[in-house]
């Protein structure tokens, strides 16, 4: 496993694939490793993309070897980039899977360059079954499998969900790991100050793109709940919504909770999200459907804990009652538990327990997971 290329998007683009992405990468260069990462020179038509820009304007990571050279619409296009990967003559191809609509790009590129190639080809499944779905959905991930030969998975219903498709292929699972490329950990009150938050406030936080089924909707419910009003908190709402916001600013004057909420409706830069990590209490993901989250890794990085909805794999990840809780999707459930870490002053514990935790989710068990399915997939009668 010497030479390894990977199809996936990275820097300008943003997002967690991308930042998840990069410092794989970097593991895995600093395990022996070359790596290239063949990005996207266009990831989404910008009548697909729901978001203001597809692009970042952080700072590119060091010493990586980023070629953008994917055009996700154009068939010509991966024809070529298929020729040009087999060209690198890589040991692996590692291959981020997260939406059908890229299943004939990655399908075909892959199809590609393992026709020119005896290159082993892992797929790092994100997702399998979108959260919005779609006609066609199932033909498009079908046909992206089919380019595979085995799969890395970072929760078990990704797991099912690749079982419904195929019984052949090996699949492995290893938990996200966290997100580590984030910088430091800040104070909370140099946190609080350059969000120009005031310090006598307690803060909740929800982070990341708002699309519908991340359930924001049930934790302004839960605001609203007597119990979670009468401890007079602050909820953040830090990131840039993927649908309109119109319906949830209605919903916080309706619900009379306008004092309680405050949104910062943008992207974050990579600079920020710390802050915003820094000046809360607890992390609340009050998801209806997911698979793994980034988020969670992001409070596991930056020592934070977390009320989690019981779907998909995010109990996998937080221990309920020591990292956090882990609740059913009603607006009640996810207001109990708010209230439950206040009341009984969690905080210090349950600090500790994810400060313990994080070593669950280094980058080093996802490299050494792939390396093992590498060996497997390469000698499959030893």
């Amino acid at each position: 496993m010497q030479r390894v290329i990977i199809l996936s998007p990275a820097h300008p683009l943003r997002g967690g694939i991308a930042s998840s992405t990069e410092r794989l990468a970097q593991e895995l260069q600093q395990q022996g490793s070359e790596v290239v990462i063949l990005s996207f020179s266009l990831q989404y038509p910008k009548l697909l993309f729901p978001g203001k820009t597809q692009y970042t304007t952080d700072p590119a990571p060091n010493e990586l070897d980023i070629r953008p050279v994917i055009n996700s619409i154009n068939p010509l296009n991966w024809l070529k980039v298929g020729r040009q990967l087999a060209q690198l003559q890589p040991d692996l191809i590692i291959s981020r899977f997260w939406l059908p609509f890229m299943g004939p790009a990655l399908g075909t590129i892959l199809r590609t360059a393992k026709k020119r190639t005896p290159a082993i080809s892992i797929g790092i499944t994100d997702n399998v079954t979108p959260h919005e779905q779609r006609p066609g959905d199932k033909a498009l991930t079908r046909y992206y499998l089919g380019g595979c030969d085995g799969f890395i998975v970072m929760s078990k219903s990704v797991e099912e969900d690749i079982r419904k498709f195929t019984s052949l292929q090996p699949v492995a699972y290893t938990p996200h790991p966290i997100y580590d490329n984030y910088g430091p950990i800040s104070s909370r009150k140099a946190a609080l100050q350059q969000l120009g938050l005031p310090e006598g406030q307690r803060y909740l936080l929800f982070f990341g793109f708002i699309r519908e089924y991340k359930g924001l909707d049930l934790l302004l419910q839960a605001m609203a709940l007597p119990q979670v009003r009468s401890l007079r908190l602050q909820l953040i709402v830090a990131g840039e919504f993927y649908g309109p916001e119109a319906p949830y600013r209605q919903m916080v004057e309706d619900l009379g909770i306008a004092e309680a909420v405050i949104f910062r409706s943008s992207y974050i830069p990579k600079e920020e999200v710390g802050l915003y990590f820094a000046a809360a209490d607890l992390v609340v993901q009050p998801y209806k459907t997911a698979t793994q989250s980034g988020i969670s890794q992001l409070a596991f990085h930056f020592e934070k804990p977390m009320v989690v909805t019981d779907v998909g794999g995010l109990p996998e990840i937080v221990r309920h009652g020591e990292e956090g809780y882990v609740v059913p999707i009603t607006p009640q459930a996810i207001g109990n538990a708010i209230s439950d870490f206040y009341a009984h002053g969690r905080e210090a514990d349950m600090t500790k327990a994810v400060r313990t935790g994080k070593a669950r989710f280094d980058w080093s068990h996802m490299a050494s997971k792939i390396r093992e399915m590498y060996q497997r997939l390469k000698t499959p009668n030893s």
